[in-house]
């Protein structure tokens, strides 16, 4: 490898390099990143008997289609002797040696394995995180371990500042295989065709840093020098050997050859997703929809939640959130099926293991996953059921860490048939499986642990949706049609608590858009309107209220001298503007209407917001219409300055007000 132009070699060339033994980074989310053209030419050797034998494998995501491509291709008996991987599930081949005992096996959190790039790179112990306990990869139940021949520990419990956390252990990396668009003869790497950076430079230098190798599959060629530095994922100095793939071997997913949308340099409309079909799956979703935060940042799963995607599309509330995948997508709309991990229209892609460094330290307003298997305390699995092996992917890192946590899927499985009527569900064919059951097989998520560290979760099913409390699992809505103790008790392993049930939304089983958006953004006011008549106080909660267009300036006036008018004097307005949003278009008309509002109908008006930033702002509008610029910093202050000049209040308790309003179980007529 002593000159540039050695660099670029043949595939052949470049897989000799391998020896028994090796340990092997792979490279691929899915089909994304998958370096077919060096698996296909590591296997092909290894079967004319040029070996190497006993290769370790790591990935994190599995590069694979659940089939026979990917790694898939390396399930051959005597060339691997050990795996540790995030994901298993489209690396079947793979994953039947592992529940056969025929190879060591480990399942770490798929976000831990990107991290551990990181660490093998600067020579640390290992990865040190949270992530994980109380789950099967903590080493107190199965430490990640698959089979019995698997006997080394690679994950510890050890003791920091009073509280546990897990250690994984770090180990050499020999070799990487990775992948790339363009390459030069320095070996330079760029990614513009690529839909996802992931792990590929962390990777590198793992091997590099453990004195091994890096192989670069690309698929084209550049002269040197002609790469923009900025552009380069991966530097020259980090590769070894650079393969030019044949086409067939380098699409930018395994559903799809290429699409400008998911690198984000050509946008397409979003706007015409057709509405997926009323079932048992859009009544879930739009049910998850509701969980939704405006201006929050959101991850989805693979396979049920991905249709949250399509009902946010559908009732037009897309724009209103950032969508995030993974592998490192933030913005735009992720993608299932062969081209999941993508998204089209990103805003960013970032590598992987930033993308976990964020939802590891709770960047996650909301997570919607899948729901396998849960149980009495409220666990659930979704890696392993019986001799069929999933993996955690990133799901581990992803509910323990999201703020705010929903899991999804239909109350049973396997044959189950309903039919959505009337405002509600009729069940035709009940499933064979049981999903809610005494114990789950594996523990991929703790209710209990969530439950401790004061976690919001749901479990939304078609019939149904259960609460994790501190006291356990209760039911806590019931659509309209079932019969509680055929439909829901009497087809599962456990007794919930019962003790405040209400009916699921009537809208989630109509045909009609539910109007999901003037609920989530707030716009029926008449909800954030309330009037204490002996104080002559009138509360305003416009916490995450967001004013876009003249229609919602005309909306703002509309409610408020609405309410005025029929309290028919004028009152003392204490108004909540916390996490207010205006687009600086409409916002002359907005405190237009304010003035006009305060001059004729307030007597006193107070306001107030955490945010110094909107502080100064709502202050130099309201003192350019010659009001009072006061915006305070909290509640209280607020009330203190009303109470100043209005009549005595009783306590600060008579003056609270609800934080957002309650779903309505009827279409709001703004």
């Amino acid at each position: 490898m002593g000159s540039l132009k050695n660099k670029i070699v043949s595939a052949d060339e470049a897989l000799a390099i391998l020896q028994d033994g090796d340990m092997v980074a792979v490279s691929g989310f899915v089909g994304i990143g998958t370096p077919d053209e060096l698996i296909l030419a590591l296997a092909r050797r290894f079967e004319a008997g040029q070996g190497p034998h006993g290769l370790g494998l790591m990935f994190a995501a599995a590069p694979g289609d659940g089939k026979e491509r990917g790694l898939n291709r390396l399930a051959i008996p005597g060339l691997v002797r050990r795996v540790v991987g995030g994901h298993w599930a489209l690396v079947p081949k793979l994953a039947k040696m592992a529940i056969d005992g025929q190879i060591e096996a480990y399942n770490l959190p798929l976000g831990v394995v990107s991290h551990l790039y990181r660490e093998i790179a600067a020579h640390t112990p290992g990865h040190i995180t949270k992530v994980g306990l109380r789950t099967f990869v903590d080493p107190r139940l199965e430490g990640g371990k698959l089979n019995a021949v698997t006997q080394e520990d690679l994950v510890s419990v050890v003791e920091l500042g009073g509280e546990s956390w897990l250690h994984y252990k770090a180990f050499p990396v020999n070799i990487a295989l990775i992948r790339g668009t363009t390459a030069d003869p320095a070996g330079n790497i760029t990614m513009e065709r690529e839909a996802l950076t992931l792990d590929n430079l962390a990777a590198a230098m793992a091997a590099k840093n453990s004195g091994g190798f890096v192989i670069a599959q690309v698929e084209r060629l550049a002269e040197a020098g002609s790469l923009a530095p900025r552009e380069v994922q991966v530097p020259g100095v980090l590769v070894d050997c650079v393969v030019l793939s044949q086409p067939e071997n380098h699409r930018q997913t395994y559903g799809t050859a290429y699409n400008h949308a998911f690198t984000g340099r050509q946008r397409v409309p979003l706007d015409r997703i057709p509405p997926i079909p009323l079932d048992a799956r859009k009544v879930i979703a739009r049910r998850c929809a509701f969980e939704l935060p405006p201006g929050g940042v959101v991850n989805l799963g693979i396979g049920m939640p991905e249709g949250v995607a399509a009902v946010a599309a559908e009732e037009r509330v897309l724009r209103y959130l950032t969508l995030t995948a993974e592998p490192g997508v933030i913005g735009g709309l992720p993608q299932g099926g062969l081209d999941f991990g993508a998204a089209l229209n990103p805003a960013a892609v970032l590598h992987q293991n930033q993308q976990f460094d964020f939802y590891d330290g709770g960047g996650l307003d909301l997570a919607c996953l899948g729901l396998a298997q849960c149980d009495a305390e409220g666990n659930v699995n979704v890696s392993r059921f019986g001799k069929r092996l999933a993996g955690a992917g990133g799901f581990i890192n992803i509910s323990q860490n999201a703020k705010s946590l929903v899991f999804a899927g239909t109350f049973t499985a396997d044959g189950l048939e309903v039919v959505v009527e009337g405002d509600g569900i009729r069940i035709v064919t009940e499933g064979r499986s049981r999903k809610f059951i005494a114990a789950v097989e594996q523990v991929t998520f703790s209710g209990a642990y969530a439950a401790e560290r004061g976690q919001p979760v749901l479990y939304v099913t078609e019939r149904c949706v259960f609460r994790r409390t501190k006291a356990g699992m209760e039911l806590a809505e019931v659509a309209p049609g079932i019969d509680i103790e055929r439909d829901i008790l009497g087809q599962m392993g456990f007794v919930p608590i019962v003790q405040d049930l209400k009916p699921m939304d009537p809208r989630l089983f109509r045909d009609a858009v539910m109007g999901l958006e003037p609920w989530l953004l707030g716009l029926s006011l008449s909800e954030r309107i309330t009037y204490d008549r002996e104080r002559n106080i009138l509360f305003s909660n416009l916490e995450g209220f967001q004013v876009r267009t003249i229609d919602d300036v005309e909306l703002v006036r509309r409610e408020y001298e609405r309410a005025c008018q029929e309290i028919g004097r004028k009152v003392h307005l204490i108004a909540n503007y916390d996490g207010f949003e205006i687009d600086p278009t409409v916002s002359d008309a907005y405190f237009s209407a304010i003035a006009y509002l305060e001059n004729r109908y307030y007597e006193t008006a107070s306001r107030y917001t955490t945010s110094a930033f909107l502080r100064l702002k709502l202050g130099a509008s309201l003192a350019s219409r010659d009001l009072a610029p006061h915006v305070f910093e909290t509640k209280a202050e607020a009330q203190a300055r009303n109470t100043a000049q209005s009549a005595p209040l009783k306590s600060r308790t008579e003056l609270s007000q609800p934080d957002r309003p309650q779903p309505p179980k009827e279409p709001l007529n703004a």
